[in-house]
């Protein structure tokens, strides 16, 4: 597929965009402490809670606030509830990543059987409690890898594998695409730059492998390829289930306010899709 002008104008915008937040993210995950973090990363699902009230079909200001708040206290909860704040207990920890996983196994199915999966979903009550299963599980995994030694390598790391998917994927199928990946879903998207995401996702498991910090050495190469590829398809299934959303409420972008990017939530829905799965992940090698 050639390129016009207004890809590549496109194309700068995103990356200029992605810079920025790239340089943001490093220099919080460097210098902040876990608590700040975790208010931090509060504040952006509070965004983006905001953006999916209205794919939710929440349409009064009082009521987009009042479903921010439920989220917003949701993840109080959870960061209580887990003592995200200090050394959190797996056994509290773990089942939560387990039914995050589960959920994400259910997206896939209605994502696979959109439009016709719409049914279960449609209403506001289905879309607003798809919401708090994307966002505030999304959150708690976040925050948990932060508490593991080396959590800041570990939260970069899984921000790359979800990033090396979607560029991977982006490039290959913008040189290769033919063959839709969910033609009712997202049309854009292909089977060449699906396997070409997965593909890059590949190589950079090789390299996180070499990388691996001393202390972690005894863990395969088989188990960080595994980690790094199911984290990127679970990032591919959120990014799919929110744009089944957006389709199905008629809009393109969940807002405005990254240039070339969209709302917050068009950047949220992979990383909130691939966190429970690299936390569980993570989890079980014994890091």
């Amino acid at each position: 597929m050639t390129w016009s002008q207004a890809d590549f104008i496109m194309l700068r915008q995103r990356v200029f965009t992605a810079l920025i937040m790239a340089a943001l993210f490093c220099a919080a995950i460097a210098y902040f402490p876990l608590p700040l973090l975790a208010v931090l990363l509060a504040i952006l699902v509070g965004l983006g809670a905001w953006e999916w009230s209205r794919l939710s079909g929440w349409e009064h200001t009082l009521a987009r606030a009042l479903y921010v708040l439920v989220i917003l206290a949701a993840l109080g909860i959870i960061y209580v509830y887990c003592q995200l704040g200090g050394i959190p207990p797996r056994d509290e920890v773990q089942p939560l990543l387990g039914l995050a996983c589960l959920w994400w196994a259910f997206a896939l199915l209605w994502v696979k059987s959109f439009p016709h999966s719409a049914v279960f979903w449609r209403s506001m009550g289905m879309r607003s409690a798809m919401g708090a299963l994307i966002l505030v599980p999304g959150w708690m995994s976040s925050v948990y890898l932060l508490s593991f030694t080396d959590g800041e390598i570990l939260m970069v790391a899984m921000v790359l594998v979800t990033a090396t998917a979607d560029i991977g994927a982006y490039f290959t199928g913008r040189r290769f695409g033919k063959h839709k990946l969910a033609v009712s879903v997202s049309p854009s998207k292909t089977w060449e730059g699906f396997w070409g995401g997965l593909a890059a996702c590949g190589l950079l498991a090789l390299i996180l492998w070499i990388l691996l910090p001393g202390h972690v050495a005894h863990i395969a190469l088989a188990s960080v390829l595994l980690i790094t590829i199911m984290t990127a398809l679970a990032s591919v299934i959120g990014d799919l289930t929110v744009s089944m959303v957006k389709r199905e409420s008629g809009v393109k972008d969940s807002g405005s306010l990254l240039p070339g990017h969209g709302g917050v939530l068009d950047r949220l829905d992979s990383l909130c899709g691939a966190a429970p799965v690299f936390a569980l992940g993570v989890l079980l090698v014994d890091w």
